[in-house]
């Protein structure tokens, strides 16, 4: 699991300021946790997502953002509560799910939305 800052998400995820439709950069689907350390939901998924990347390594990347550290990233995506969860798709556009999510509903997101194979 990388975290993320502002520059490493425009190189790996998406420039949001040099492009207004989006365009994912990277090669794999992924995840991007936008986090807090003081929030007990988003330790509550920590867990969850280090067994994920276990899981599905070399089928899929999570990414963590720190909204404390980044919050004009945070600020870009609109992240007004965490945990917030962009589930990035290689085709397509990514879709926001707020909250902690069961370890089911990542893998039915993971295997349905993302197209990751089990």
């Amino acid at each position: 699991m990388e975290h993320l800052t502002k520059e490493t998400f425009q190189q790996k995820i998406f420039d949001f300021e040099n492009n207004k439709e989006w365009s994912y950069s990277g090669e794999l689907p992924a995840i991007v946790d936008f986090y807090a350390d003081w929030c007990g939901p988003c330790k509550m998924v920590a867990p969850i997502l280090e067994d994920l990347g276990k899981q599905y390594a070399g089928k899929l990347n999570i990414y963590k953002v720190d909204t404390e550290r980044e919050q004009e990233l945070a600020a870009a995506f609109g992240i007004r509560s965490i945990p917030s969860l962009l589930f990035i798709p290689k085709e397509g556009k990514p879709q926001m799910a707020m909250g902690a999510l069961p370890k089911e509903s990542f893998v039915q997101v993971i295997e349905g939305l993302l197209g990751v194979p089990a």
